[in-house]
């Protein structure tokens, strides 16, 4: 894309957008359907052929893909020229997924870790509806004041799968100990990148706003001190005249 004009691809984002909102909303549904028989505690894989163990497998696999469809995120942000938003974090976030939702769909279809996915699906529905109404244009701009509240919600989520996480380090109800490995670092990883985006796309920028403010206030109170000194030499020449 170096030496070509950027696609504008409107349409096509409502569509995405609207499809990853909606897979969000599904995949939350069935999480709260499944999770009301699970314990919060530490939940076993179901190896079981029931509806239910068939249905939670099925959650998981289409989690997997959903992973696989959101790949298409990158494919937007260079089509489109926003090179700024091809981060690591986007990079490595949008590696990291796919391979672990991968490894879950493939051998553990299901139990404790499906927690992650769960909630992970509900931040998509923020955001991708973000997304969604953004593609609509500049008029929008006014109405999508929370921007800065969805990567709050994203390291809300981090810490939620760690404490989650780490009741396997205590508890043992069959579902592998050894995933923490994964998931315990990568929560903590994703937690400091989060924030450091944070910090760098907003309180440096409400920083720098704040010190223009206060250089502006700081002139205008120099340009009415050299107004009243004016002043005072315009009347003490008056008197003298």
């Amino acid at each position: 894309m170096k030496d070509r004009k950027p696609f504008k691809l409107e349409r096509t984002l409502l569509v995405y957008n609207f499809f990853q909102v909606a897979l969000s909303v599904w995949m939350v549904y069935e999480g709260v359907v499944i999770w009301q028989y699970y314990s919060w505690r530490c939940q076993p894989v179901d190896w079981s052929r029931t509806p239910k163990a068939y249905r939670e497998a099925r959650v998981v696999y289409v989690y997997y893909l959903a992973k696989i469809t959101e790949l298409l995120d990158t494919i937007f942000f260079v089509l489109r020229k926003n090179d700024r938003q091809v981060t690591f974090l986007h990079v490595y976030h949008h590696t990291v997924m796919p391979m672990f939702s991968w490894g879950t769909s493939k051998y553990y279809p299901g139990g404790h870790g499906t927690f992650i996915g769960w909630i992970n699906s509900f931040v998509h529905i923020i955001m991708y509806s973000y997304y969604f109404l953004s593609a609509f244009g500049p008029q929008m701009q006014e109405y999508l004041w929370w921007k800065k509240y969805i990567t709050n919600l994203q390291m809300i989520q981090f810490c939620c799968a760690f404490i989650h996480q780490t009741q396997l380090l205590y508890t043992d109800c069959g579902y592998p100990r050894w995933s923490v490995c994964f998931t315990l670092p990568n929560a903590v990883f994703f937690y400091f990148l989060f924030n450091d985006f944070y910090q760098k796309s907003y309180k440096k920028k409400q920083a720098a706003a704040k010190e223009k403010a206060l250089s502006a206030d700081n002139n205008n109170d120099g340009c009415a001190k050299d107004l009243n000194k004016a002043i005072q030499l315009q009347q003490e020449k008056q008197k003298a005249l």
